[in-house]
């Protein structure tokens, strides 16, 4: 500061109208020197000023420490000093880097080292992360790699989410408590003793070039007790950041559906329906009261029989009473209650159909949590299939025996392929149909377009579950009767195909032997128009679940695989600023229909090159950013919301018009 230059009578330029970008002393106003001076003297907290004036000073405490070189407990001052300006102007992006980037170097140099349990220099260290790893990160990491010591989780943590190359998704920003305790425990059970990282070639060395830009200097530091370590340089190292972005990537997918629930519900946190969509593994650490409160009442209904309606189950974890229920808010139901260890039948991601909002739903005990609920064998679809048609024909006379229940239970028992957890699930599946009567219409109408081949499929299977008690009553030959209308077939096959099940292997008998002229033949077996069924076909069906639950669950799960090929009538037009081409196509064939498979979904994002983790986020963060809400919402596969769908459609109309 040069006493000789001229000074105004008052500051009245705290705008900085009259400051250059760099500015100096010497250079700028007398009506800036004047602020500059009035801002000192008031302390230097008077942060509506322009940053220019606190640069100003700043540039000779970072030239006193860097250049001059002054005793520690002054360097120790000058970085109080600093980092009480950093927090003035904490709004301010140019003061946050410029003053972070000295305090980053003048730290170490003031305090003789790093501490490196102290919270608050691995906030600093977040804090202070741009396009290039921070200087006190690389000092901290190459010193205990000096040392011979182990990373723990916190400090790969913090390397991955400082480093440039880091691929971090929506739920590490959202969800960041929670990503960072689901990265400790996954890095704790993959390195329970710590990552060791090997030795770098290269020395750490910084080259700091001053704010003001009028000097630069070289800064070499060491590590060890004795400060006489030199630090390697972990700038270059590659494959500590492979390791901990392979455990992000896979705490980011597990934290998916908590984080688009927390982008529809802000405050959501700690609610039923956010608990149940966090991880189990984090329940501890992040408790809800609320969730107790659910697995208290699950325990109440199950030991009261288990039996509850479906609108007190949704209700209860809605926290209001719907005035329908969907597929979405039943399978919501059975995944919540399926993280506390409790199962809901029927599941609507297998069950013929769903229950209606009047009828009940069947509550059980897991035995323990489920996160994957839908993960099913092959042979738990089959037996699922064969027991909502056994219970079709029980039903037919209206009236279901004890002896019936207990064959029915037995079958349960008796099936083969599956494990404990399935077999409860299919008991209380068993209890639901057994409760709840069949509705003929409901099954017509999901049979009325099935092809030849899933005909003679499901007719087979039908016979098997008329053959399981050795016993065909007339009114289960009604109720096959029924089915086989359903289906669009002759219900005079019923008794053939019945035949043909108890029918040994050998020739099949056309009519009884009799004189006949000689040279004529015995006519060929007349074809039915469904197609003829035979024993071979029908112990095939008996032996071969896994075919059984495929085809079977192609005509039941119909509604979810339709449309997956749509043909594209429309092309976006300048309807979808901030989404890529491939992107806006993608979004083109999603609004064609109101739900998209897993399989479906990925399909299609391969087919415009993109992947499906990514192209979810992209779709779903422009469709908050224009509309508020989620285009697609994860419920066995994913939901379209129908309100941007309708509103993206009715927008290619007036194009087209």
């Amino acid at each position: 500061m040069d006493p000789s230059l001229s000074v105004a009578s008052s500051g009245s330029d705290s705008n900085g109208d009259g400051m250059s970008y760099w500015p100096g002393y010497s250079n700028i106003p007398a009506v800036c020197r004047a602020t500059y001076l009035d801002w000192l003297a008031g302390g230097r907290r008077d942060a509506t000023v322009n940053p220019g004036y606190m640069f100003l000073f700043f540039y000779g405490l970072e030239r006193r420490f860097l250049v001059d070189q002054p005793p520690e407990d002054e360097k120790r001052e000058i970085v109080a000093e600093v980092e009480r300006l950093k927090a003035v102007f904490a709004q301010n992006y140019s003061v946050q880097r410029y003053l972070g980037e000295f305090l980053d170097i003048a730290r170490i140099m003031a305090m003789g080292g790093l501490s490196l349990d102290d919270p608050a220099l691995k906030q600093s260290i977040l804090d202070n992360r741009s396009w290039e790893l921070p200087f006190s990160l690389k000092f901290a990491l190459g010193g205990m790699i000096a040392e011979g010591k182990a990373f723990d989780a916190e400090w790969l943590h913090l390397w991955l989410m400082c480093h440039p190359e880091r691929r971090l998704r929506t739920p590490a920003e959202r969800c960041s408590e929670e990503f960072k305790a689901l990265f400790r425990l996954k890095f704790n059970a993959l390195y329970p003793d710590g990552l060791k990282v090997r030795t770098p070639r290269k020395q750490l060395a910084m080259n700091y070039r001053a704010a003001s830009s009028e000097f630069s200097c070289s800064v070499n530091l060491t590590a060890g007790e004795g400060k006489d370590i030199a630090v390697p340089d972990v700038s270059d190292l590659r494959s500590p950041i492979q390791k901990a972005q392979k455990i992000a990537d896979e705490a980011m997918d597990e934290l998916d559906k908590f984080s688009r629930y927390l982008g529809r519900n802000a405050d959501g946190r700690g609610s039923i329906e956010a608990q149940a969509l966090l991880p189990a593994r984090l329940w501890g650490l992040f408790p809800s009261a609320e969730l107790e409160g659910l697995r208290e009442w699950a325990r109440e209904r199950v030991a009261a029989g288990g039996l509850v309606p479906a609108l007190e189950v949704v209700s209860r974890l809605e926290g209001s009473s719907p005035e329908k229920l969907g597929k979405r808010q039943l399978t919501g139901a059975a995944d919540a209650l399926a993280r506390i260890g409790f199962g809901m039948a029927p599941d609507p991601r297998f069950s013929l159909r769903a229950p209606r909002i009047d009828e009940p739903v069947v509550m059980f005990d897991l035995g323990e949590t489920v996160e994957q609920l839908e993960t099913v064998s092959p042979a738990y679809r089959a037996a699922l299939f064969e027991l909502a048609l056994a219970t079709f024909v029980a039903h037919s006379d209206s009236k279901i025996v004890e002896a019936e229940r207990r064959a029915l239970r037995d079958k349960v028992e008796a099936i083969s392929g599956i494990g404990d957890p399935e077999r409860k699930r299919l008991h209380a599946n068993l209890t639901w149909y057994l409760e709840v009567a069949p509705d003929m219409s409901w099954l017509r109408s999901r049979l009325k377009e099935v092809d030849a081949e899933h005909h003679l499929t499901l007719r087979a299977a039908v016979v098997v579950i008329a053959h399981a008690d050795s016993i065909i009553r007339s009114e289960e030959v009604a109720c096959i009767e029924k089915i086989y209308k359903a289906l669009g077939i002759d219900a005079g096959l019923v008794y053939a195909d019945l035949h043909a099940g108890d029918a040994p292997d050998g020739p099949v008998r056309v009519r009884a032997a009799e004189p006949e002229a000689p040279g004529e033949r015995i006519p060929a077996e007349p074809q039915s128009r469904g197609g003829a069924l035979n024993a071979a076909r029908i112990a095939a069906i008996r032996s071969d679940t896994e075919r059984v639950s495929n085809v079977l669950g192609e005509i039941f799960a119909a509604d979810d695989d339709a449309g997956d090929g749509a043909p594209r009538e429309h092309a976006l037009p300048t309807a979808l600023p901030g989404l890529d081409s491939k992107h806006a196509d993608l979004v083109t064939l999603l609004i064609q229909r109101d739900h998209w498979t897993l399989r479906g979904f990925a399909d299609i994002a391969g087919e415009q090159g993109l992947l499906p983790s990514g192209a979810l986020e992209a779709i779903n963060e422009w469709a908050f950013q224009k509309f508020e809400e989620a285009l697609l919402d994860e419920y066995d596969g994913y939901d379209v919301s129908p309100d941007i769908a309708g509103a993206l459609r009715a927008e290619m109309a007036k194009e087209d018009s």
